[in-house]
């Protein structure tokens, strides 16, 4: 399904009482925790890029953010103020993200959106089933009509999955996640820093090859 048929509606309104508060806005690699989804997901041409938002979540540059009413409704009823943005703006299908999932990678998308038939496809870890999930729009009657904070769990009972990599699963909902995320994002770009440093140094060479001639 091409990009402007899909709506992006990312969850983003949790008030993280396990947290102690204000999850969203915690910082993390040296930004706010919702940052690091919302900056990720903004990179596709999607129809739209929502996020249903509380009174802490941060400010989400390239978004239209639809704010959770009443404050600390389940996520029920994020989802519904959600899809009826994704109706509003003609889509044909859904993405759901959790904004409080900073490690998902931007290769998970795509293949999420390769693998979608229309229907249903969502993610997994070893043990559940999760978002993100994408749905099409045979399915935005039941996801308006959720009840709790369960989301769109009971509509993805024999939904096909997709395994999110290694420790992309990570959900932050305490302070104790929120450290595993930093030390696995410094770990990331520990990694990277030799080929950074390498490609500068051929980069180096090159130029210093030219100005030779």
């Amino acid at each position: 399904m091409r990009l402007d048929r899909i709506a992006l509606v990312l969850l983003a309104a949790g008030c993280g009482q396990r947290f102690g508060g204000a999850k969203l806005a915690a910082p993390l690699a040296g930004k706010p925790l919702a940052r690091h989804a919302a900056d990720m997901l903004r990179t596709f041409d999607f129809a739209l890029h929502g996020a249903v938002i509380g009174p802490t979540t941060p400010e989400l540059p390239g978004y239209a953010t639809i704010l959770l009413d009443p404050p600390g409704a389940p996520q029920s009823r994020s989802l519904a103020l959600g899809v009826a943005a994704a109706v509003q703006s003609g889509a044909s299908a859904v993405l759901v993200a959790l904004a409080d999932m900073p490690l998902v990678p931007r290769a998970h998308i795509e293949a999420l959106i390769a693998g979608f038939d229309g229907d249903r496809l969502a993610s997994r870890a070893p043990a559940s089933v999760m978002p993100p999930v994408l749905f099409g729009a045979q399915h935005f009657a039941a996801l308006s009509t959720l009840d709790g904070d369960r989301g769109a769990g009971a509509l993805l009972h024999n939904a096909p999955t997709l395994l999110l990599p290694g420790q992309a699963a990570l959900d932050v909902d305490t302070s104790e996640d929120l450290a595993l995320a930093q030390a696995l994002l410094e770990r990331d770009a520990k990694k990277w820093e030799p080929v950074f440093r390498n490609k500068s140094r051929e980069n180096k060479d090159s130029i210093a090859g030219c100005d030779s001639i």
